[in-house]
């Protein structure tokens, strides 16, 4: 976690906690506006290094039927094999490969996303939004991320013409995490 020696006191295993977390993603519809939806039930585990935060690992599971953009009839559609195809593909998943301080409270991980079978590489810009004890007596750090991916790099290439020209739903794909996590005991 930098140079910051109160940072080295954050050095152990985390695991996430979905309950205040949130996983997003922001879509824009027939060019005009964003849809925005989240993943309701996913868990994750980070080692954060505080010393050597290079050393800091994460990796993340998301089940993909737990997507939620507020419309049913939408989040039925993502299901099916027109997107994520659920029956078949029921995880996404996310194993980091590296990690680095940028300075201040903003890192950057990279690693390896894997949609409908297809592993990728993406890049995630984090801030460190710091530590905490918890009223349980747990200690808490927080993370914001964010990252932009296409998605058709991973397969995911249906859409839909507009009359008056482009398509229904944007490649370009932006994520938007806010991630607590617990040490382990």
């Amino acid at each position: 976690m930098g140079t910051n020696p109160d940072l080295a006191r954050l050095t152990g295993d985390y695991t996430i906690d979905p309950a205040h977390s949130t996983l997003g993603f922001t879509a824009r519809h027939a060019m005009v506006t964003n849809v925005k939806g989240k993943f309701l039930d996913f868990s994750g585990e980070l080692h954060l290094d505080g010393t050597d935060p290079s050393r800091s690992t994460a990796s993340l599971d998301v089940k993909m039927d737990s997507i939620d953009t507020g419309s049913a009839d939408r989040d039925g559609h993502l299901k099916s094999s027109d997107f994520f195809k659920t029956d078949q593909f029921p995880t996404m998943t996310f194993r980091s490969t590296g990690a680095e301080s940028l300075g201040g409270d903003d890192y950057r991980i990279t690693g390896d996303l894997t949609i409908l079978g297809t592993t990728r590489p993406i890049t995630i810009d984090l801030e460190f939004n710091g530590a905490a004890k918890d009223p349980f007596g747990n200690e808490r750090v927080g993370f914001e991320g964010k990252a932009q991916l296409l998605r058709s790099e991973w397969g995911l290439t249906w859409n839909a013409a507009l009359e008056t020209g482009g398509v229904l739903v944007s490649d370009k794909i932006k994520l938007n995490f806010d991630i607590s996590a617990i040490r382990n005991a």
